[in-house]
């Protein structure tokens, strides 16, 4: 018999869990407030329902995968929110980029419910995402990772236990500021390499069967040496996610040189209307630093 898992959420990645979930034979109901994400769920072979509260009933696990902490809390215990719908024992598994504090936070309320809470990051775009090439790092009672690997497995690769709760939403937050350091150097030298006239197809090539090769370089090259910004990710969200890493790093006293100069540069991107597309879009901003013409 199939297990059940609700679902919270249905943006680019939200879209990406539906799909493999359903693929790997779970039945996925979901909530979103944008009806026509509901419709694709639909069309998927899930079941849309009225509220976060109906996609928790009945259902093992539930994840959530929204803008901020922020909207988690809200949807976990607000009105019609999953806490009103969950039977005790019920695994909920936040895959947003969270507040590694909020996140804590929620975990302890929830227990109070009998609600299990895993801070389930993920690291992957949703392009990844699509084709299961996604991993988890959850944080939170390691009993309740066990319980979740079976649902983790049906959209992900992997999945870690990194410790108790926080630890999954200050993982992905690591994993994002390194992230930040591979595409700022990636941009700067596309840019550098086209001021100084260089064949950029073959000097993307030489950068990604090179030593300084990383993964995020052969998803984000072609995008930024073509200006194709469909997005696999927002400016927007990237914005925040350097906002929330910046918060760490003064919460711990580290130091975020990385982070600060990224952070600026999505916002500069956001700033010249870039909100909505692809992450990748900043090298606009470097290129006309350089005096390049921009393409969005």
């Amino acid at each position: 018999m199939s297990e059940t898992v609700g679902l919270v959420g249905m943006g680019l990645m939200g879209q990406a869990f539906s799909h493999n979930l359903l693929q790997a034979g779970f039945k996925v109901q979901g909530y979103d407030i944008d009806e026509q994400r509901m419709r694709q769920l639909s069309e998927r072979g899930g079941t849309p329902v009225e509220s976060p509260a109906a996609a928790a009933r009945g259902a093992r696990w539930i994840i959530t995968s929204l803008p901020s902490s922020d909207i988690v809390r809200e949807v976990a215990l607000g009105k019609k929110g999953i806490a009103e719908g969950a039977a005790q024992g019920l695994i909920f598994a936040d895959a947003s980029t969270s507040r590694p504090e909020d996140s804590q936070k929620l975990g302890e309320a929830l227990a109070q419910r009998g609600i299990r809470f895993l801070d389930a990051a993920v690291s992957g775009t949703s392009a990844m995402a699509q084709k299961k090439d996604l991993i988890v790092i959850a944080g939170g009672d390691a009993q309740a990772f066990n319980a979740a690997e079976p649902m983790f497995a049906g959209f992900s690769r992997a999945a870690y236990h990194m410790g108790p709760a926080g630890s999954g939403a200050m993982t992905k937050l690591v994993i994002n500021l390194v992230l930040f350091g591979n595409r700022l150097a990636l941009a700067e030298g596309l840019v550098l390499g086209t001021k100084a006239g260089l064949q950029t197809d073959n000097l993307l090539k030489v950068l990604q069967d090179g030593a300084c090769s990383s993964k995020t370089m052969i998803d984000k090259g072609p995008k930024m040496l073509q200006g194709d910004f469909t997005p696999e990710g927002h400016v927007k969200t990237s914005l925040k996610d350097g906002r929330l890493a910046l918060e760490q790093g003064a919460r711990f006293g580290a130091p975020m040189l990385v982070a600060s100069l990224w952070t600026q540069l999505q916002q500069a991107a956001y700033q010249q209307g870039l909100a909505d597309v692809d992450s990748s879009a900043f090298i606009e901003v470097l290129r006309g630093m350089a005096g390049l013409p921009q393409r969005k």
